[in-house]
């Protein structure tokens, strides 16, 4: 990983936290386009089908305003394995 991969911010943590980052030893998913594009999103610990199902993540920045929910599921390539998750849409 680059320089540059540490230096973004992982999803859940608060902008104004001194370190955002993603933290060593965990393992993380980069989240493509919609209201999260760019951010990580920290899998450590999920099951493979987990991986597999995506993820439903609150976005305040959604299509549906505060508290709306953006799908995100692994790139094609990317299935079962750590790697990218693509926005599909989002939901009230």
């Amino acid at each position: 990983m680059d320089a540059a991969w540490w230096d973004r911010q992982v999803y859940g943590t608060d902008r104004d936290d001194p370190a955002p980052g993603p933290k060593p030893g965990h393992e993380y998913v980069e989240l493509l386009g919609g209201p999260l594009d760019g951010m990580l999103l920290d899998v450590t610990g999920w099951e493979p089908q987990e991986i597999v199902d995506g993820a439903m993540l609150m976005s305040d920045h959604g299509q549906f305003g505060p508290a709306s929910r953006s799908e995100y599921e692994p790139a094609e390539g990317h299935l079962g394995g750590v790697g990218r998750f693509v926005w599909r849409g989002d939901v009230p």
